[in-house]
C-alpha cells in the first residue's frame, strides 16, 4: 500500500495595489532553491486555514493577513524525494501598507527553522515562474484575485 500523501498548504498573499502584488521569498545563501511563496506541512489536528496562516507567519513574519478563499488543490510528488504530497492553495490578503521588502529568520520547528528568507512583494502577473510550479494556481487575469 503506498504511503499517505503529506498534507500541505501554500499561500498566495496578495497586497492590494492598482496592480496586485504577490508575496514571494528567496533563501538567503541558497539561490538555487528559487523564488517561492510561503508553504509547508499541516500539523496533526490543525485545520488547513490555521496551517496556512502559521506558515505565512513562520516564513515571512507577517501576521496581519487574512484568508480570502481556497483556490485549489493538487497531488504531486516532492520534486527531490518523490514522496507523495497533497497541497491546498489559498488566497490571502495582506495590508496595503505592508513593507515592500524585508529579511526574516524562519521560526517554528520545521526543517527551515533558522533560515533567513528575503521577502518581497512583486507585481502580477509574474515575470518568471516560481520554484516547484508554485504559481500553478495564479489566474491568468490577476486583477480578479481581490
Amino acid at each position: 500500500m503506498p504511503p499517505s500523501p503529506r498534507q500541505r498548504v501554500a499561500a498566495y498573499v496578495i497586497r492590494p495595489r492598482p496592480v496586485p502584488e504577490l508575496l514571494v521569498f528567496d533563501h538567503v545563501g541558497a539561490p538555487e532553491a528559487g523564488t517561492q511563496v510561503p508553504a509547508g506541512g499541516v500539523r496533526a489536528g490543525e485545520g488547513r486555514e490555521d496551517a496556512v496562516l502559521r506558515e505565512v507567519a513562520e516564513e515571512t513574519g507577517l501576521t496581519a493577513v487574512a484568508v480570502v478563499r481556497r483556490l485549489g488543490a493538487e497531488d504531486r510528488p516532492h520534486p527531490e524525494t518523490g514522496e507523495p504530497r497533497s497541497t491546498v492553495f489559498f488566497l490571502l490578503r495582506a495590508p496595503a501598507d505592508a513593507p515592500d521588502a524585508w529579511h526574516h529568520e524562519v521560526g517554528g520547528e520545521g526543517g527551515d527553522a533558522g533560515m533567513v528568507f528575503a521577502c518581497r512583494f512583486v507585481p502580477l502577473p509574474l515575470g518568471r515562474p516560481l520554484a516547484d510550479g508554485q504559481d500553478a494556481w495564479l489566474p491568468a487575469d490577476c486583477s480578479t484575485l481581490l
